[in-house]
């Protein structure tokens, strides 16, 4: 039997990029995908299904709180139940690097709404249901970049660092209802966003590759192991920690 076989699983930022490759691999581990997405997610629901497993799309803005409290109760009035919430949608491949003193505050509020507001929205509304259950599995993103002080990106390393923070707070307070949080920090990751981003490849994903152990680029595929790793029963005393997936850049 497959490791998630029926299990409930929302991704957020599951159209494209790095939530498409986890929305799909969990649909090959046998999970019920959610696919909650600003954009289209039609695509990944139709590769899912495509591949004989079962996927859903809702549109979700991850930053409001009543788009997000309507999207949840719309999956327990369907499914019954939540067992995995997978925060991923994030502001990141559209960035342009610049020093903290000059990133725009609406620009630096955007980062913040999404990046952190959006897992601490959904990790509320999904939280009761994971505690009647008195199980369940919530897996924040985080980033590598929290470990290295990286230039250029302030406004989002301060909002991957708030998710290692948030990921450990929610880890304490929900443990004693047998939910465990974790959090995945990647490297820099060759997704649809970045590849079209020419301030992110070339020159910074060459100086990224070559702080690395294993000289490659990183693909969305490599994180996939790792979360159904973590959504998986193998993982069920581990709470509380970042998994840094990354080629060995950052060493911890």
């Amino acid at each position: 039997m497959a490791r998630l076989q029926d299990k409930v699983v929302i991704v957020t930022g599951g159209a494209r990029g790095i939530g498409a490759a986890f929305s799909r691999a969990l649909g090959k581990e046998g999970a019920i995908v959610v696919v909650a997405d600003v954009g289209d997610g039609a695509r990944t629901v139709g590769e899912i299904e495509a591949a004989g497993g079962k996927a859903s799309f809702h549109r979700v803005d991850v930053s409001d709180s009543a788009s997000v409290n309507g999207f949840v109760a719309q999956v327990l009035a369907r499914h019954g139940r939540i067992d995995a919430l997978v925060n991923n949608a994030a502001v990141f491949a559209n960035l342009k690097p610049k020093k903290f003193y000059e990133i725009e505050d609406a620009e630096f509020d955007q980062v913040m709404a999404v990046n952190v507001r959006g897992p601490f929205l959904m990790s509320k509304a999904v939280a009761p249901a994971m505690m009647a259950q008195n199980a369940g599995k919530i897996v924040n993103i985080a980033s590598g970049t929290v470990f290295k002080g990286y230039v250029g990106l302030t406004q989002y390393v301060a909002s991957k660092g708030a998710i290692v923070a948030l990921t450990r707070c929610m880890a304490r307070e929900l443990g004693d209802s047998n939910i465990c949080v974790n959090a995945i920090a990647p490297g820099l990751t060759m997704s649809e966003g970045v590849l079209l981003n020419p301030d992110m490849v070339g020159a910074p994903a060459q100086a990224t590759l070559g702080s690395r152990a294993l000289k490659r680029e990183q693909t969305p595929e490599d994180l996939t192991g790792t979360l159904v790793y973590l959504l998986s029963p193998d993982s069920d005393f581990v709470t509380g920690h970042t998994v840094v997936v990354d080629g060995g850049s950052v060493m911890r």
